[in-house]
């Protein structure tokens, strides 16, 4: 796990010093190396985290033994081992017992394809030298991040942050108005677009190639959809758990290879419980770790429900009640998120890293299981939307005025009015539609009274249709799988991945996710859905496929998530800290003060819970203050 950068420049060689610029600004993705290299027309830069091979030979950037081919690469490529026999038995020689050095020798085997055979997380850049070629390659699932700027004579900037590439000064840092208006609809800004104009993200499960006098060639490498549109069928619902319960033991057992300290996430839930249980029957459990945070709020907390689990496996476990400046730690969020970014989750999930490095330098996760096993309560809203289709629209509208006026407000976590508001408001839609709406923050409506009348053209480009670009692509499939399908090309690699990638590199901690495996991503997508939600049983065979592993408690628990009180804090931390900020007092993006102010009464009066919205301002009007954008005209 590290971060790389660098520039590409045909027409006079890159300065050097700019891509080290690039380089400092990700220092915390990387405190064991760093390195800067010039070849001809690009220079390449990293920064190392010593996961693999700690010694010099694993540095880079890394030229394999003719200095013909030269890479940056960031992650971690977990089959390495089987690739580099492989490779061995071709003749090739190795130096070192790096990943990086598989990845290299791999691409002259088998060019661009290579990345076909990499069961791993990862974003790289390959300089070839003889064909004058930038490989560019980003893992499956989007784990690992990657920024990128093509110029007009066809040059390209990128780096594993946004703010690295933007120390490039030949960037502009002009705000991309569209990618605004996906993050005031999602509190986060999807891969279409990236918060500075110009600026893009390479998607997942893509690669791209860069040639002189050549448009840059962007190929899509893997087809998940075709494993949604293709249905296994098994002898029983036991065979089905068994072969899943193998595929992620065999998933966590590739993910316990490392020359650094190991442990793992606990919540408490079924996600993170699989993975620590896949763990003890791999190793003993007084060798397993695991790592746990709560904060004082008791219904934010799942400290006691994963003190349960570690003490039913017999594991080592560690946990904290955090106790932190509310403001001070937001400011910190905006910073280290890269982009605008909203999402209540990366408090804990920072503190937790933040905590974990103490004692570790790599912990797995069980991330990715709510959207490939259907385990979020969108699911059965979903199914409660198809169930209930012959109910009016007018009549679901009259049913979402009266419970907001009669039933009170709670700020707990995911509460139960939470829910029926965000289900009732979006029942009259259609089914794609519907489920993009769970998961909104500002209507239309509520962004056309956000934004002054300068800049409501934006809201032309509605996010919906990047979801239902996707819906598409599975439109014969089950509308749970549909969603599922949605889920994991939006939600899992905008948010999900985005929030454990910059708070856990904050403290260069790498994070691994099983669950994630491409292998069980795509068992997940074959499986008949009524195996994934069983009536409204949710992850129903990955719960069967942990019976007789983790405590029977544990496989019925609710799901609970892993959020921080915000709620709570808006009433008074941030609010005293932050309401002149997303009031634009002090802020840079000029907005609707007195929509904003509204927001801030009914929240505090307990007429509807803003906090996600409210969110969305602050962090927003930081990151503008933080990386001095300019608005177009």
């Amino acid at each position: 796990m590290c971060g790389i950068c660098g520039k590409l420049s045909w027409n006079e060689p890159p300065s050097k010093e700019t891509v080290e610029k690039m380089n400092k600004k990700i220092a915390h993705r990387g405190p064991d190396g760093e390195g800067v290299v010039s070849v001809g027309p690009i220079a390449l830069g990293h920064r190392r985290l010593a996961i693999i091979d700690l010694s010099p030979l694993g540095e880079q950037p890394m030229a394999d033994t003719t200095h013909q081919f030269w890479i940056a690469f960031n992650g971690e490529i977990y089959n390495f081992l089987e690739l580099r026999d492989e490779l061995t038995h071709r003749g090739v020689q190795f130096r070192s017992h790096s990943d990086t050095e598989v990845i290299l020798e791999a691409y002259k085997q088998w060019g661009v394809n290579c990345v076909e055979r990499f069961n791993g997380m990862f974003a790289f850049a390959l300089w070839d030298i003889s064909s004058q070629r930038l490989f560019i390659a980003r893992d499956r699932l989007g784990k690992k991040p990657f920024f990128y700027y093509v110029f007009s004579d066809g040059s390209i900037s990128f780096a594993s942050e946004l703010k690295s590439l933007c120390e490039d000064t030949e960037i502009p840092r002009t705000l991309n108005q569209s990618a605004l208006n996906h993050y005031l609809s999602l509190n986060y800004t999807l891969t279409a677009e990236a918060m500075i104009k110009g600026v893009h993200k390479l998607p997942a499960a893509h690669y791209m190639v860069i040639e002189r006098g050549k448009l840059p060639k962007q190929v899509c490498y893997w087809d998940l959809a075709s494993s949604f549109q293709t249905k296994r069928k098994f002898r029983s619902e036991d065979d089905a758990a068994e072969e899943l319960r193998a595929l992620i033991d065999d998933s966590v057992k590739l993910r316990l290879i490392s020359d650094v300290p190991l442990g793992a996430f606990l919540s408490g839930g079924v996600d993170s419980s699989s993975i620590v249980a896949a763990m003890c029957q791999l190793h003993s459990s007084n060798d397993v770790h695991s790592f746990s945070v709560g904060f004082q709020e008791k219904s934010y907390s799942e400290l006691e429900e994963a003190r349960q689990v570690a003490s039913a496996l017999g594991v080592s476990h560690r946990d904290t009640v955090v106790l932190q400046d509310a403001a001070e730690l937001l400011s910190r969020m905006v910073y280290f998120a890269d982009e605008p970014f909203a999402d209540t989750s990366m408090i804990p999930m920072y503190l937790l890293a933040e905590f974990s490095r103490k004692n570790v330098t790599v912990c797995l996760s069980g991330d990715g299981g709510d959207e490939v096993f259907a385990g979020y309560e969108t699911y059965t809203a979903d199914k409660i939307h198809h169930l209930t289709q012959w109910i009016p629209g007018w009549l679901s509208r009259g049913m979402y005025h009266a419970f907001s006026r009669l039933w009170p407000v709670t700020y707990d976590k995911v509460s139960f009015d939470y829910k029926v508001r965000q289900f009732l408001e979006g029942h009259a839609y259609s089914a794609p539609r519907a489920h993009y709406h769970w998961r909104t923050i500002f209507s239309k409506g509520e962004k056309l009274s956000l934004l002054p009348e300068s800049l409501h053209y934006i809201l032309e480009d509605d996010p919906y249709t990047h979801f239902l670009k996707f819906d598409q692509e599975v439109k014969d499939c089950h509308y749970l799988d549909r969603g599922m399908y949605v889920d994991i090309k939006t939600w899992l690699v905008d948010d999900i991945l985005v929030k454990v990638d910059r708070a856990t590199m904050a403290h260069a901690l790498e994070a691994r996710a099983p669950l994630l495996d491409y292998r069980v991503v795509e068992f997940a997508a074959s499986l008949p859905v009524d195996l994934k939600m069983k009536m409204f049983k949710k992850k129903y065979i990955f719960k069967k496929s942990q019976k007789g592993r983790l405590p029977d408690a544990v496989l019925q628990r609710k799901k609970q998530g892993f959020n921080a009180p915000v709620s709570h804090w808006m009433l008074k931390e941030l609010r005293e800290k932050f309401y002149e900020i997303s009031m634009n007092k002090s802020g840079v993006l000029k907005l609707n003060d007195a929509f904003i102010k509204e927001l801030w009464e009914e929240h505090g009066n307990r007429v509807q819970d803003h906090s996600l919205k409210l969110l969305a301002l602050i962090n927003l009007q930081l990151w503008c203050q933080e990386n001095k954008v300019s608005i177009a005209s």
